[in-house]
Parts: C-alpha cells; sequence; structure tokens
C-alpha cells in the first residue's frame, strides 16, 4: 500500500526518539495528539517496547493510514487510531472517554499550524489527562525573546502567516503561560535540528497535590 508520507517526520524521527530514550522511563502508556500520517507514533512504539501508545488525529482521512502504517510494522504496543479534536472540552473516543491518565502525552508540528486558541486547549487537556509523574512533550519551532530567530524561521513564519493568518510559530513565553493557566511547568528545553525545539511539561506540585487519585 502506498502510504502518504511526511519527508520532515523522517528527518526529525530520530532526533526526538533519541530525547524520548533520554527523558521517559522503560515502560508507560502514551497519547499521541495529531499523529498525522503516523511515522512518529510507528518509529516509537517500535523502539520503545515497553510503551504502549494511542494515536490519534483530527482528519478522519488520515485514521486508515496511521492502522495501515502501524500493521505493516507489526506493533502490537499501539492501540486503534481514534479521531481526536484537542479544541473540545473533554477529550474523548467516538464510544466512551479517553483513558483518565497517561504517563507521556506528545504533540508535534501542532501549534504553529493551529489557531491559537489551540495551545489553551492542548495545555488543558493534557494537565485533566496526565499522570501525576507525566510529562508532555511538544516539537516544532518556536520564538525564543533571548535568542536570535534563525532566518528560516522567520521565513517559514512568514509563509505560515501568509497562508492563514491564525497560524505562525509561538513564542516560548506565551506557549509557558498558557501552560502555567492549566497547572502544567517547563521542566526541559532540547535544542533540535533545524531550529527546532522539544519542551517538557509537567503537572505543578500543588497542582499535582489537589487532584482525585
Amino acid at each position: 500500500m502506498d502510504l502518504p508520507h511526511s519527508p520532515a517526520a523522517d528527518r526529525n524521527k530520530d532526533a526526538i526518539l533519541a530525547v524520548l530514550r533520554a527523558i521517559l522511563p522503560g515502560q508507560g502508556s502514551a497519547l499521541e495528539i495529531a499523529s498525522g500520517t503516523g511515522q512518529h507514533v510507528a518509529c516509537f512504539a517500535a523502539a520503545l517496547p515497553g510503551w504502549t501508545w494511542q494515536p490519534t488525529e483530527a482528519d478522519a482521512r488520515l485514521l486508515p493510514v496511521i492502522a495501515a502504517r502501524v500493521a505493516e510494522a507489526g506493533l502490537a504496543n499501539v492501540r486503534p487510531a481514534v479521531p481526536l479534536d484537542v479544541m473540545a472540552p473533554q477529550w474523548a473516543l467516538e464510544s466512551a472517554p479517553l483513558p483518565q491518565r497517561f504517563d507521556a502525552i506528545f504533540c508535534a508540528n501542532l501549534l504553529h499550524i493551529s489557531p491559537w486558541p489551540t495551545c489553551a486547549a492542548l495545555m488543558e487537556g493534557a494537565a485533566r489527562h496526565l499522570a501525576p509523574s507525566g510529562v508532555l512533550v511538544t516539537y516544532g519551532p518556536y520564538l525564543e525573546d533571548d535568542v536570535p530567530t534563525a532566518p528560516s524561521n522567520e521565513a517559514f513564519d512568514a509563509s505560515l502567516r501568509a497562508r492563514d493568518a491564525a497560524w505562525g510559530i509561538r513564542r516560548l513565553e506565551d506557549v509557558r503561560a498558557q501552560a502555567q493557566r492549566a497547572g502544567l511547568v517547563l521542566r526541559g528545553r532540547h535544542a533540535m535540528p533545524a531550529n527546532n525545539l522539544l519542551l517538557e511539561f509537567v503537572v505543578a506540585a500543588d497542582a499535582a497535590s489537589g487532584r482525585q487519585p
């Protein structure tokens, strides 16, 4: 089967995997937001067999693509891909709510190709569904107040805004502020190839202490 293919996902999957190996424990359950063509989840699930992955995607046309890619790889630790609208007030499967807690939530290349309210929705949803010791991992380009913006990111930002005025590379401080409002704190910042960043957000100590078990 000739599956849709993302060259960017192929380029960045190994660099992301290297960081995931360093920051994740040996086993757990992970929720992937905006799984796209399924290349990331197929790579990570194969390399991290102690983890069970739940891919999701808002574009229903990509769900069979993810399923085919997972089947092609023969992966038993990936649940069937399901539709998920990040903007929904409650994240749910077609017939039942998502499991309440995940040890990791992974989201790549979403914030800059969606309207800004998506960031708040992502952070609020992650805060609802992360285990107390869980981590939200985001990957993509960001603007940093104290770091010169690479010319390639400046050009990319301009092209995004030309396509849709609601899109654009987000300021890291703005993303951090949205996370804090949801009860998450930035734990780690990892410089990645092609002027991207991988960020780790975890549940704030005071937020975790007030959670229901």
